[in-house]
């Protein structure tokens, strides 16, 4: 989990006034839990290491203080108001910096304020972590004239991964994993079973058992490295080395560590879910995009004659993965159920989760490839589709505001969806990690 950014107090003067010292009681008290404060130094000093400045007072000094703003190596936040934003008479300053080439970013509400100081630690605990994905062959197993398309598996994306957010992907065979959980013993896993009691329906015992012992044998490989923040596996594609679906162990692995999880080892999709989710604190899930305007390409992928008959149909997609929404940990979801498998690709016994989010404002978001450009669409989640004898058994409808824009700007099948719209807080905490919002 990230931990507190370290934000370094600037002044204009060596002692700071009494106006300075009472903001900063004010951003203590607010953002205390979020943040650690380092001393207050004076602005054109000597700086010593922090994740970010953080201006708690702007006097007119700062109009002859360019060089010393310009010589300042990571992001200046403006935090003026005793309400942890910035206030509306720094506007002014704010706007000549910005245009002498100085960017500053000026929270103007404690939601922002505190999501921008989650997402420092993001950005920092990034540096420190590996992404840990289980796989042997990718695209040379099930589908594989659909699976050799993906840039998550490509050396290209994984350097840029490394040299934007200083985050190493590590890669394990999943075969050995399947093997590993196979040799774990019955009781073991009835045992686990027992203690956790998993809301199910038509999956026999043998099937619970597969799950659990899968959730084991990647807790143990997480258990020797506290490094690893997120875990994926190539489950679909190189299905053939697993009696099961790690579906349940991400619920679990979520409910225990807070752990993100990567469906197919979309890394990608990992890195996105992991920036945004402990930078906003929202739920967030990935799934597949069907839109509406696809036609019987996005219909015959799902096994389903049409798609639900809404008003604006252009304007709408159907979100499903691996016969159900998708991936969703139970603390999202307002119901959950694990059933058996839809897919034909996955072993017999195979398990998925059937949940659903709360309908209402969603925001679907992926980052670009080469890691500098976040896409994203806001949306309504207006309800949920069933298909029986398909592979969309409960799949969500979302409509969007232009189907056609998003049709010309997606940047992947997979993307991540979140509850409630995110487009304002997102503007000002990708500035952290260097990124540009791009809004379909």
């Amino acid at each position: 989990m990230p931990s507190r950014p370290r934000l370094l107090p600037l002044s204009f003067s060596p002692v700071p006034d009494a106006d300075f010292e009472r903001q900063m009681g004010c951003l203590r008290r607010l953002l205390g839990e979020e943040a650690e404060f380092l001393p207050v130094r004076e602005l054109g000093t000597d700086l010593p290491p922090a994740d970010a400045v953080v201006l708690p007072q702007l006097l007119g000094e700062a109009y002859r203080k360019l060089d010393a703003f310009r010589s300042i190596r990571c992001p200046i936040l403006v935090i003026t108001s005793e309400f942890g934003t910035v206030s509306m008479w720094d506007w002014e300053l704010a706007a000549y910096l910005r245009a002498e080439g100085i960017e500053t970013i000026a929270p103007y509400n404690l939601h922002q304020a505190r999501a921008l100081c989650r997402a420092l630690g993001v950005k920092q605990a990034l540096t420190k972590s590996k992404f840990l994905v289980f796989q042997d062959d990718p695209g040379e197993g099930f589908q594989a004239s659909i699976f050799k398309r993906f840039y998550w598996w490509e050396s290209e994306c994984t350097a840029r991964i490394r040299e934007k957010f200083g985050l190493e992907i590590e890669r394990k065979s999943f075969r050995q994993l399947g093997e590993s959980a196979r040799g774990i013993a019955d009781a073991e896993a009835d045992e686990l079973l027992a203690a956790r009691r998993v809301a199910s329906a038509g999956l026999a015992t043998l099937s619970l058992r597969n799950a659990a012992k899968l959730y084991l044998a990647i807790r143990r490989e997480l258990d020797a490295d506290p490094t690893i923040q997120a875990c994926g596996i190539n489950c679909l594609n190189e299905s053939h080395f697993s009696d099961t679906t790690p579906c349940l162990a991400w619920d679990w692995l979520y409910e225990d560590r807070k752990l993100i999880w990567g469906c197919e080892g979309d890394t990608m999709a990992m890195l996105t879910k992991y920036l945004l989710h402990h930078s906003l604190d929202v739920p967030i899930m990935m799934t597949n995009l069907y839109p509406f305007l696809l036609g019987q390409a996005a219909l015959k992928h799902e096994r389903i004659s049409e798609f639900p008959a809404v008003p604006d149909p252009e304007n709408h997609i159907l979100v499903a993965h691996c016969g159900y929404l998708g991936v969703l940990p139970r603390a999202f979801s307002t119901e959950w159920t694990l059933r058996p498998k839809v897919l034909a690709i996955v072993d017999e016994n195979a398990s998925a989760i059937d949940a659903r989010l709360p309908e209402g404002a969603v925001t679907l978001a992926k980052l670009g490839p080469r890691l500098d450009s976040l896409s994203l669409a806001e949306g309504t989640l207006t309800g949920y589709a069933q298909y029986p004898d398909s592979d969309c058994r409960n799949g969500g409808v979302i409509r969007v505001r232009d189907g056609h824009q998003l049709m010309n700007s997606l940047s992947s099948h997979h993307y991540l969806l979140m509850t409630g719209h995110q487009r304002a807080s997102l503007e000002l905490v990708l500035r952290v990690f260097g990124i540009r919002l791009e809004v379909v």
